[in-house]
């Protein structure tokens, strides 16, 4: 594809990159602090992270500032920030029961094992405007620790261990055929790819694209939402481990926060087990349960679509935002020299197609224009 320089050269690329700085620098409030940005924006911070495949609040929370609140943009950022590190180790697989739960709420029973937590969420409130009133606001450290919680309730036992005890649930054999994780990182996923591919697709997904995949899974030809019930919902800490290079023992290194889901799908398919169900799961970085509702309802429609289904080449090539917002930025790059070969191409086919149609007498020809 050709393209042609901006009028004006890299002088006027580079003045238009001062005005954004200048209004970002000289607003009024400031340049808010990483600090501030971590603590007052935390969801828009741990979607940066998940959509750009690294933990770090501070740089997500600079990215944000430095694309002034466009989350996507954020993400590119630090996903090419990410690719100029080094990795110097890779981490044992996480374990999800070792999570120190901050909030779990389970909508398939309403007295599961161990508790509901609601934790910090606006769910059960109404959406009304609040205005600011100079109040400072509570930083994370200090909301975790106003309310003191049990063992049992920090690590409740989960639901779906419920219905496999009740034998209600499907068992599937990923783990042997799976059974080393897919990194997206090093090598693209392309159909037909591993479960564990298609997760961490997913869970590397722009969240609007796949909350609108989801939906579009679910809804029926006739505009109905299939039967779509959640198990576990949780939002807590995992711990990070990795082998210590000398004494080959895993050493505990830090922790993050992720968002883990159960999805629970009613079977009713003509080959399928009518007496259980299927679960699907989903597991994200931060506090993100939208992406993460949206992936495990996802992993079961992948489990259960047909072979020919487009579902699988959608979820690993057309979910992940920097490669569908990369292909929409680049339409506001020139395309002056392409732009002028399609019209220079419909002229010429026009003078060809006048050149051999049959000449009208000029009385008819009048009467026709």
């Amino acid at each position: 594809m050709g393209y042609s320089g901006v009028r004006g050269g890299m002088s006027a690329i580079l003045a238009a990159e001062r005005l954004v700085r200048r209004s970002r620098d000289h607003a009024p409030a400031g340049w808010a602090s990483t600090e501030q940005i971590v603590l007052r924006f935390r969801l828009a911070v741990d979607r940066i992270m998940g959509e750009a495949g690294l933990y770090d609040p501070p740089t997500a929370a600079d990215a944000f500032r430095q694309a002034e609140g466009d989350v996507l943009e954020a993400a590119h950022l630090v996903r090419a920030h990410r690719s100029t590190l080094p990795r110097l180790a890779v981490t044992e697989p996480v374990d999800p029961d070792e999570m120190v739960v901050l909030r779990r709420i389970v909508p398939a029973n309403r007295t599961p094992d161990g508790p509901q937590l609601l934790g910090r969420t606006t769910d059960y409130t109404g959406r009304l405007l609040e205005r600011p009133d100079g109040a400072p606001e509570p930083t994370e450290s200090t909301v975790d620790e106003q309310v003191e919680r049990t063992a049992e309730q920090r690590h409740p036992r989960r639901f779906y261990q419920l219905l496999r005890d009740l034998d209600l649930v499907v068992e599937h054999g990923e783990r042997v055929e799976d059974p080393e994780p897919f990194d997206i990182t090093r090598r693209a996923a392309r159909p037909p790819a591993p479960r564990s591919a298609v997760l961490s697709s997913m869970a590397r997904a722009e969240t609007g694209a796949l909350v609108g995949l989801w939906y579009r899974s679910v809804l029926g030809p006739d505009g109905d939402v299939h039967e779509i019930t959640l198990g576990d919902t949780r939002h807590g800490r995992v711990p990070l481990r990795v082998v210590h290079p000398h004494t080959g023992k895993q050493v505990r290194i830090g922790q993050i926060r992720v968002t883990e889901v159960e999805g629970i799908e009613d079977l009713d398919g003509a080959d399928e087990d009518r007496t259980r169900f299927d679960v699907g799961y989903g597991l994200c970085f931060g506090h993100n349960e939208r992406k993460a509702i949206a992936m495990a309802n996802l992993d079961i429609a992948w489990r259960r679509a047909a072979p020919d289904s487009p579902l699988e080449q959608l979820l690993l090539l057309t979910t992940d935002g920097l490669d569908s917002g990369g292909f929409l930025e680049h339409l506001k790059l020139p395309h002056y020299v392409t732009f002028r070969s399609m019209v220079d191409r419909k002229i010429a086919r026009r003078k060809a197609r006048n050149s051999t149609e049959p000449r009208v007498p000029e009385p008819f020809g009048k009467e026709c224009r």
